[in-house]
């Protein structure tokens, strides 16, 4: 993981400072030259290979995937429409007092963690007809960013367009790449964390998700290297214990689920105990959920269920925080959950001031 130091890039906001970091990813160096002398010169050459410009492109593009691939462009324009319409439903005084004239924003990240929300910001100015120009450094979003306030801050883009449509559109820009890029740092630190303990599964979400908002902090997810659970009601079908005590039986619930849901979905148990998980492997469960355990029986019971059943997916969830998630890892455990990656996480700090 490249880790940006806001001293490359901010006190100046110049992009051949973030080129330079861009270089300093992909394993170039260009502080120590050879001597300019033919033997250093060959030596140097010997000493330092470098990677193309294309090659290093190529390795960055393989280490942050281009998520926003994924968005459904209409859906999120409507959605971003929605938050603009809810921040100004009437008169904008303050835009009168500034006006249409010509006007110049640049955005800039002022506390360190995770960059990620690049489409939403786009997708705000972009309904307000203003243009976003992107900073080198801002190229790959997934990318961490050292800064510290006004003292160490980094150039992230430029907007233009008439100044009252910036300042429409700068709040709800801000709270989308702030939020995005709160749940990529703590879903980053939560991945980063179960590696160190040499657990190989993933680390997921919920879908305790904020109405309205839920497309962000999914999205912010993904970039952080963290799974995105079930997107919604419709992905995937997973029955808690409502659906249970409703239905009357685990079993019951499961082969009703199975019918409606066919070979498509995959069906998920919310379990209290051995007897409830090997009730819903049994019923035909593709996943079983030991929900609300304490780590020693969890990890007693999750290798019970991988013995009578290797090929149920087995996740942990309930109650697991960045404290105590390394008493749950375990070789018979695949999925470790936790609500607080998108419910509770801390907000980066971002501003975007207009020039004067």
């Amino acid at each position: 993981t490249s880790n940006v130091t806001a001293d490359e890039v901010a006190t100046t906001g110049g992009d051949g400072d973030a080129a330079a970091a861009l270089t300093a990813d992909a394993g170039g160096d260009s502080s120590s030259k050879p001597p300019k002398t033919p033997e250093g010169r060959k030596a140097g050459k010997k000493k330092t290979p470098r990677m193309t410009f294309k090659k290093k492109a190529n390795a960055l593009s393989a280490q942050y995937p281009d998520y926003a691939a994924l968005l459904p462009q209409t859906q999120l324009d409507t959605t971003v429409q929605a938050w603009i319409d809810d921040d100004m439903p009437s008169f904008d005084v303050g835009g009168l007092v500034v006006g249409a004239k010509p006007a110049t924003a640049q955005l800039w990240m002022k506390s360190s963690g995770i960059f990620a929300g690049k489409a939403f910001f786009d997708a705000v100015f972009r309904a307000v007809g203003c243009t976003v120009t992107w900073t080198k450094l801002a190229t790959y979003e997934g990318r961490m960013i050292t800064a510290d306030g006004d003292k160490k801050k980094a150039l992230m883009a430029t907007v233009t367009g008439p100044c009252n449509q910036i300042l429409r559109g700068e709040r709800t820009a801000l709270c989308a790449l702030s939020r995005c890029s709160g749940v990529a740092t703590e879903s980053r630190a939560a991945v980063d964390l179960a590696k160190s303990h040499g657990w190989e599964g993933l680390v997921a979400g919920t879908r305790k998700t904020t109405p309205g908002f839920r497309i962000v902090e999914k999205y912010g997810l993904l970039v952080g290297g963290a799974a995105t659970h079930r997107l919604d009601l419709s992905q995937m079908v997973m029955l808690k214990d409502n659906h249970v005590w409703s239905a009357g039986s685990i079993e019951g619930a499961v082969k009703l689920a199975r019918k409606a849901a066919g070979f498509s979905q995959k069906i998920e148990v919310e379990c209290r105990n051995l007897d409830e998980a090997i009730e819903a492997a049994g019923a035909g469960a593709d996943i079983v959920m030991l929900d609300n355990y304490e780590p020693a029986k969890l990890k007693e019971d999750a290798k019970a269920i991988k013995e009578k059943f290797s090929h149920v997916i087995i996740e942990a969830s309930g109650g697991i925080t960045e404290e105590t998630m390394g008493d749950y890892l375990s070789e018979h455990v695949d999925v470790v959950s936790q609500g607080k990656l998108t419910q509770g996480y801390h907000c980066l700090d971002y501003s975007l001031k207009i020039k004067r």
